[in-house]
């Protein structure tokens, strides 16, 4: 502002034709602010003179006063009178000081000896009058200024009576100011991994280990891998390698050699030399947790799948120094025991059976929790926590879980286990002599477990996946019925069979609901007269017609494409244990043993329960089946497709699986039979069976479609009796001892008569 009012003030004395040097104090040769910073400080010039300071310089890029080509023109008639001054008084350097404008200037000081007392001053001369124009511009700027004073003291005025009128809007200001205080962050973890020969299990552990619901950032993770065939150290180490930027810290120590322990005679066998050495790596976790002041150490074997996100959250929840979620199997094995003996061997307890069945729900405490479990670094205790060396006293069986429980109790402190939730799964431990190729497979069989009543395991998406390669396990085709609307159990059932490697061809399924009447003439489709549903006496259903229909599209293909060997499966079934491997086996062996056969269950209900089924010689697991219900899953030969079909039953149709034992002569109802003159089909059935349903009526997850439908000649009536008259869905109904296919079992091996230290 004040650059642009002096050059205005300038602009106008150049535009004044009459001088001004009669008002206008003399320019010094540094220059001066001009006429509007002198009226406007009126003690400039005693300031200057009692204080012995020079006037400040002028700014660069104006010309001195009587600089070349700074002539009388440039500087105005007030600079004319300045230079006229400064040349009366010798150099422009040493010109008088700047006084203010209406003082008058003082004469220059003699530079030699004391001046003579200086004469009476002559009276000034009047000055001139100034032109309108000038006058007129002074006093708009004056105007101005006055304006911009007022504006300034009415808007503080106004702003003090606003607070005034508002006696709360400074306290809301000082209020909102304040900020809330940030939420505690989580405690820290530190994650140990032990991992040998565990390539087939990294991939999907790791992925569950990624989707735990915790802050990575707040999370370290301490990895060792020794004794390895496989390449778990790779898959290990490529994680590592891609996940350390999301996670506190991580360790690493990989044993690339030697592969095996010299008295261990297999990868699944645990010699002493081994228990020491996963004792020595876990006290090498809990020592790394301490010093790096971890609140808490998760320790995790690489075959156990936490598939609940919430796992870590829950169990620092449960406060407790040693904890661990159960885990599920598909037995009544888990991660927990409920009782000791006092040589430190597992006992059995029926606390045992209602903790594994969620029968009692709750955080219990227990002498042993082992694989999975959560310690809690904070509490003082937990120092006294060793796994190696053994404890002073310790005398029990020299075992890395044994030894971890003893070291806990010495030290006072108890362990809890929690079946509130669902946390995850684990495998049944292998005997000392199986192979890492049965390990594979008892892998498999979790992962698929996993599927029935959850999402699949995926794996990490940190590390390479190993494709599979599926096939049809010698058979000519593998069919598997599913309706179009179960897109559910289609996609579960073809992610199950994917992880086993299994080849099928999905057929749509005749759906019920939608079959109408006209549909049902038009297939001169009518029910068996008489027939009754055993347990409802209620007639046949259109869901049970459209689940004849759907194997029978199946049979016709058979017969088409001249398949002399199929697989036939539905799409609510779980697989047994070793599905894949036992089903191949069974059938080679009925080959060997030139077996005429036209039909084999290898999941059913049995409902002959008194006496046993006979045996077939030279070939195990197998036996001559009697009345059956259920079309879970059975091998087909053309043969057996061609009698099916030839037994005409659309005119006299009644449920499959009550229309198979009428065909192989073993239904208990003579009325039916006599529908169908050629009863001669060979049928055999697994023993044990191979697949399973994977509800049972009353079961979370429960639904039919057969039995939930409408009646076959009158859609307007439902049928929902599975809820009350539910015998046909549940699950086998006990065998007697004496009716047990012990015949057709193999003999077990002492191997495995040997009783095991955990609930198997």
């Amino acid at each position: 502002m004040y650059t642009h009012t002096h050059t205005h003030t300038r602009a106008r004395a150049r535009a004044d034709s009459r001088p001004l040097a009669a008002t206008a104090a003399p320019r010094s040769s540094r220059g001066s602010r001009g006429p509007e910073l002198h009226e406007r400080s009126p003690g400039c010039r005693n300031f200057l003179r009692d204080s012995g300071r020079t006037p400040p310089r002028a700014p660069r890029g104006r010309r001195r006063a009587g600089a070349p080509g700074s002539g009388s023109a440039a500087a105005g008639p007030r600079g004319a009178a300045a230079a006229a001054a400064a040349a009366a008084g010798g150099s422009g350097l040493q010109g008088p000081r700047p006084v203010c404008a209406r003082q008058p200037a003082r004469a220059a000081a003699s530079p030699a000896g004391p001046s003579p007392p200086a004469p009476a001053p002559a009276p000034a001369p009047a000055p001139a009058p100034r032109p309108r124009a000038a006058m007129a511009a002074r006093r708009a700027a004056a105007l101005a200024c006055s304006l911009l004073l007022l504006s300034a003291a009415l808007l503080r005025r106004g702003c003090r009576a606003r607070f005034a009128a508002e006696p709360d809007s400074e306290p809301d200001r000082a209020e909102a100011a304040v900020f809330p205080e940030s939420p505690v962050q989580r405690p820290t973890v530190l994650v140990a991994v032990l991992a040998r020969n565990a390539a087939h299990a990294l991939p999907p552990f790791l992925g569950c280990l990624e989707r735990l619901d915790y802050p990575k950032g707040r999370m370290a993770i301490w990895a060792a891998t020794d004794h390895n065939v496989d390449n778990t150290t790779e898959i290990l180490r490529e994680w590592l390698k891609n996940v350390q930027r999301f996670y506190h810290y991580v360790e690493w120590r990989p044993m690339d050699e030697p592969e095996s322990y010299p008295d261990e005679i297999g990868p699944k066998h645990w010699p002493g030399s081994r228990f020491a050495h996963v004792m020595k790596l876990r006290q090498a976790a809990l020592r790394t947790a301490r010093e790096k002041w971890s609140d808490y150490i998760l320790f995790i074997d690489v075959d156990n799948f936490l598939t609940n996100p919430q796992t870590l959250n829950l169990m620092i929840a449960e406060n407790k120094t040693i904890v661990a979620p159960m885990l599920e199997s598909r037995g009544l094995y888990s991660n927990f025991w409920c009782g000791i003996t006092p040589q430190g061997f597992y006992k059995r307890t029926p606390d045992y059976v209602q903790i594994r069945e969620w029968k009692r729900l709750g955080c219990f405490p227990v002498p042993m929790v082992h694989s999975t479990f959560l310690i809690d670094l904070r509490k003082e205790a937990s120092d006294k926590l060793m796994f190696y060396p053994p404890h002073q006293d310790y005398t029990w069986t020299f075992d890395d879980i044994i030894v971890f429980a003893f070291s806990s109790r010495q030290a006072g402190i108890q362990m809890y286990l929690c079946n509130r939730e669902h946390y995850g799964y684990l495998p049944i431990p292998l005997k000392p002599h199986q192979t890492l190729q049965e390990d594979i497979e008892n892998f498999i069989h979790v992962q698929i477990e996993a599927m029935i009543d959850g999402p699949p395991v995926e794996p990490s998406q940190f590390v390479s996946s190993v494709p599979k390669y599926p096939d049809k396990m010698g058979f000519d085709e593998i069919f598997m019925i599913n309706l179009k609307r179960r897109k559910d159990r289609r996609d579960r059932m073809l992610r199950t069979l994917y992880e086993q490697e299994i080849d099928v061809k999905i057929v749509e399924a005749v759906d019920g609901k939608a079959l109408n009447t006209s549909q049902l003439k038009a297939l001169n489709i009518e029910m068996l007269p008489g027939y009754r549903d055993p347990y409802s006496s209620r007639p046949l259903t259109r869901g049970e017609i459209g689940c004849f229909l759907s194997h029978y599209s199946v049979w016709k293909e058979v017969i088409d494409r001249e398949l002399e060997k199929t697989l036939v499966i539905e799409d609510d079934v779980r697989f047994e244990h070793q599905f894949k491997k036992k089903l191949m086996k069974l059938m080679d062996d009925i080959d060997q043993a030139q077996l005429d056969w036209e039909l084999i269950y290898i999941g059913r209900k049995r409902m002959q329960v008194k006496e046993p089924e006979k045996a077939v010689p030279n070939v195990g697991n197998l036996v001559e089946a009697d009345y059956s219900y259920w079309t879970l899953g059975y091998v087909i030969s053309l043969e057996g497709a061609q009698k099916l079909v030839g037994a005409d039953p659309f005119g006299k149709m009644l449920p499959v699986d009550e229309f198979l034992p009428i065909m192989y002569n073993k239904h208990p109802v003579a009325e039916y039979k006599e529908y169908y003159e050629s009863r001669d089909l060979k049928a055999f059935s697994a023993e044990p069976l191979l697949i399973y349903p994977t509800h049972y009526t009353g079961q979370p997850g429960y639904l039919s479609d057969t039995e939930t439908s409408t009646i076959w000649d009158n859609e307007t009536v439902a049928t929902d009796w599975d809820r009350t008259h539910s015998w046909k869905s549940r699950k086998q109904s006990h065998i007697h001892r004496n009716a047990k296919n012990t015949e057709a079992l193999p003999s077990p091996t002492s191997v495995d008569t040997v009783p095991s230290k955990d609930e198997l």
